[in-house]
């Protein structure tokens, strides 16, 4: 599949998805979230046994692109798009708003040392909803002082209250992410599928918006299937439906 606002290149075992809107900040647009969980999916029923998500240019991203707001749950891992192969996360610069989600979704996250983590959506009047899976992840005093004061992290400061694993050099998070994404490779996948697997479904808490874009992508998958096209024609004909599971 051809892209226009995301890169996706691999490096040995490693799917690098980038995304590729430097010019206006990596903001997300419709049409990028969609890309995000296009080349993610791909990669989940690839070969490849890590995936890094980063941004192009001086930014990770400004979050939502207001021009053309995303349904922004299509770019979220673990919601928007599966995978038990773990996913890493490096950012440079600004991570803003939705982009933030992202990052707090990955498993493991490295950060240049002018990362700034900002999530402003108390001062913009609109939320998601999705950040809510803050407090799960960080303490949660400083979840709070992120979502109600919206204040600024720098990456010294995410670092220490474990929103990222490490500050390397400004210009060095994605070269770290690919050395990380290369050595786990190297490690028994059904194992390192497992722990993520158990994590997601047995440790950590899921908030409502995450339940519901779930939920909403089953009963989506039910409405365009086979079986729904058959229900509908038999009811037309007259006749018992020959349902296939598909």
């Amino acid at each position: 599949m051809s892209f226009t606002q995301v890169k996706v290149w691999d490096e040995g075992a490693v799917r690098v998805v980038a995304l590729d809107r430097p010019d206006k900040g990596n903001a997300i647009t419709r049409t990028m979230a969609e890309e995000v969980q296009a080349a993610m999916t791909e990669f989940a029923a690839s070969d490849q046994r890590v995936a890094v998500l980063t941004g192009s240019g001086k930014a990770f991203s400004f979050g939502a692109d207001v021009t053309e707001p995303p349904e922004l749950w299509r770019a979220v891992p673990n919601v928007g798009w599966q995978t038990d192969k773990p996913l890493i996360c490096a950012v440079e610069g600004w991570c803003i708003g939705g982009a933030l989600v992202l990052a707090m979704m990955a498993d493991l996250a490295v950060s240049g040392t002018g990362g700034k983590f900002y999530y402003p959506e108390a001062k913009l009047g609109l939320t998601g909803g999705m950040i809510a899976a803050l407090p799960s992840r960080i303490p949660h005093k400083f979840a709070m002082e992120l979502m109600l004061l919206c204040r600024t992290f720098d990456a010294a400061k995410a670092e220490r209250v474990g929103l990222v694993n490490e500050v390397v050099e400004t210009g060095g998070a994605l070269a770290r992410a690919i050395e990380w994404g290369q050595e786990i490779a190297g490690f028994a996948p059904l194992v390192t599928g497992a722990i993520k697997r158990m994590v997601l479904d047995d440790i950590l808490p899921r908030g409502p918006s995450e339940q519901w874009a779930l939920q909403h992508q089953r009963l989506t998958k039910i409405r365009e299937s086979e079986d729904f096209k058959e229900g509908v024609a038999a009811f037309r004909d007259k006749r018992p439906p020959q349902f296939r599971g598909e």
